[in-house]
């Protein structure tokens, strides 16, 4: 049994590590996400301020809701190609 324990160690360090990786940045857009919500409900004045004619910052804060989530999602695919993707090849090693 403990040999098992010591075969399955970096295995259960990289799942450990991935989920790691995985809940902090879901926080992070729920935390992105949430905040703008917020805005919406208790400080509607605030998301109405005109920045330039035409643009306020609604306009502006909407958007990077999205785009927030596509760079989010880059990051954890350029996390998996450079850090996990390899560590998996080379447990199976």
């Amino acid at each position: 049994m403990n040999v098992s324990a010591k075969v399955d160690a970096p295995i259960v360090r990289l799942v450990r590590l991935r989920w790691r990786v995985s809940i902090a940045l879901s926080l992070a857009m729920m935390l992105i996400y949430f905040s703008f919500m917020g805005l919406i409900a208790f400080h509607k004045a605030a998301l109405a301020t005109i920045l330039a004619p035409g643009v306020s910052v609604a306009l502006i804060a909407g958007p990077s809701i999205i785009v927030s989530a596509f760079l989010l999602c880059a990051a954890y695919v350029v996390w998996t190609n450079k850090v996990y993707d390899p560590a998996v090849r080379a447990l199976k090693k």
